[in-house]
């Protein structure tokens, strides 16, 4: 208990630099990323229907990709958003390299793979404890 006059103590510079990673990349992958494809903007349909894989694929990677971001802002959840993403972005990778064929647009995945596993490392405990309640 924080006696009457003390004020409560702050937070560790380095969870405040990781909440505000969190609500970055959030924000990215629920506008920039997820809700392209939802709205079906021509870009977004175009790659899908150069795979062959057709709007309904499209659909459900843009709403996993909003899902994970409003996940990611939500602090209770943030660690299991992260983990779903970074399996997201692995497949995205996989299917970069053995479906579209062009692994120069590797990077991106694999850089917010791994931005999404240090969140989901650091918050390791907290999806520990999702599970057991």
């Amino acid at each position: 208990m924080i006696a009457a006059g003390t004020a409560a103590p702050a937070r560790s510079k380095g969870r405040i630099a990781l909440y505000v990673l969190q609500v970055v990349l959030g924000l990215f992958m629920a506008v920039a990323s997820g809700a392209p494809k939802l709205f079906g903007e021509a870009t977004a349909v175009q790659t899908f229907d150069a795979i062959g894989a057709g709007d309904w694929f499209r659909y459900v990677i843009g709403a996993l990709e909003v899902a994970g971001g409003i996940g990611l802002m939500i602090p209770l959840v943030a660690g299991l958003a992260a983990a779903c993403l970074v399996a997201l972005m692995i497949g995205a990778a996989l299917f970069q390299v053995f479906v579209i064929g062009m692994a120069e647009y590797l990077y991106t995945p694999i850089v917010l793979g791994v931005l999404f596993a240090l969140i989901a490392w650091v918050r390791r405990y907290e999806i520990a404890a999702l599970f057991r309640r």
